[in-house]
């Protein structure tokens, strides 16, 4: 594991480092490499040549840690006007040859015939994700009711305009309550996904629950700073735990989502689905908008299913902080900005 990760993910909790940081000229190239801008204005190109290049797509409005209801409700507006423009670019993007086929007279949907297994259901080329944080979790006593009532309203848009919505992770203090919200949203919306972190020490028997119901599932190694006694702390032991949770996806009901950069964890994801017969259109690999584009081009080429996870927004110091702590080649990879440009 990184061992600069401590480090970072303190000073992503810094409003100090903060200020120094975001005040930087420097600092807006770097963010570029990472963040699809600031407005959906310029986000909405980067997903059009995404899906042009045969990839598809998860646009998360950065934002977390909502104070105020009236935060909580413009992240509603703002994932609203999202989920319809981004179901309009999808309709307006042809398909590149090398995508995977789409599901024969159902326009603008790429991969699978089914979603995970019994489940025909196709999958769009464009899902939004959020963080429950952001819809007003943390609003006190009636945070998580206002949260699940703003996730309905979302995911009823996303129905309405073939979007699916994915629930991202947060830290261990909000798991309970968001998979409580996941779990009621969907009996109605049964497509709803939801994260899970492997370094969490419970993620294998969470992964079990949840791939027993057909959940769909994006399986990451987790990017946020926790104590011993809930998350593993060494890289072997997250990388462990990360094999077994795919195991238990790929032989389960489900539709994983595999979000990983690391070679090893992609050289797994081909022996599981070998082993349990899964072929390309029965899982997908996720990997974030910035990272390993070349990677992302070749898996396409080779006609599997990749989405690209493309944060935009203002609030992207938390977002841009953890990206550091989990690999050292970003780290790097500022620092020589700032050397350059300084």
């Amino acid at each position: 594991m990184n061992p600069l990760r401590p480090i970072i993910l303190a000073a992503a909790g810094s409003d100090r480092m903060k200020r120094a940081i975001t005040r930087t000229p420097v600092t807006a190239g770097v963010v570029r490499r990472f963040v699809a801008g600031e407005t959906r204005a310029a986000l909405l190109p980067v997903v059009r040549e995404l899906l042009a290049s045969g990839r598809t797509v998860s646009v998360d409005f950065l934002g977390e840690y909502t104070t105020e209801r009236a935060m909580a409700d413009a992240a509603v507006t703002e994932y609203l006007a999202l989920i319809g423009e981004l179901a309009a670019l999808d309709r307006a993007v042809p398909e590149s040859p090398g995508a995977a086929a789409k599901v024969s007279g159902d326009p603008g949907t790429a991969a699978a015939p089914k979603l995970g297994r019994g489940l025909d259901t196709a999958v769009p080329r464009v899902e939004v994700s959020l963080k429950l944080s952001a819809l007003g979790q943390s609003l006190g006593a009636d945070g998580p009711a206002i949260a699940a009532e703003n996730l309905h309203k979302l995911c009823a848009k996303a129905a309405e305009s073939r979007v699916w919505v994915t629930v991202d992770a947060e830290d261990h203090t909000t798991t309970e309550e968001t998979v409580a919200a996941v779990r009621q949203a969907r009996t109605e919306f049964p497509w709803l996904g939801l994260a899970v972190q492997t370094y969490l020490r419970d993620a294998e028997g969470r992964c079990r629950d949840l791939a027993a119901d057909g959940t769909r599932i994006r399986l990451c190694k987790g990017a946020y700073q926790e104590p011993e006694t809930v998350a593993y702390q060494k890289r072997a032991e997250v990388d462990g735990s990360y094999l077994e949770c795919l195991d238990v996806l790929m032989r389960g009901n489900g539709y994983p989502m595999v979000a990983s950069h690391d070679p090893a964890m992609i050289d797994a994801v081909f022996r599981e689905a070998a082993e349990n017969g899964r072929g390309a259109g029965d899982f997908e690999f996720q990997m974030l908008y910035g990272i390993r584009d070349a990677e992302q081009r070749r898996l396409v080429g080779e006609g599997h299913a990749l989405r690209v996870y493309v944060p935009y927004g203002g609030q992207w110091y938390g977002y841009l902080m953890r990206r550091l702590a989990e690999r050292p080649a970003n780290v790097g990879f500022f620092l020589r900005a700032l050397t350059e440009r300084g």
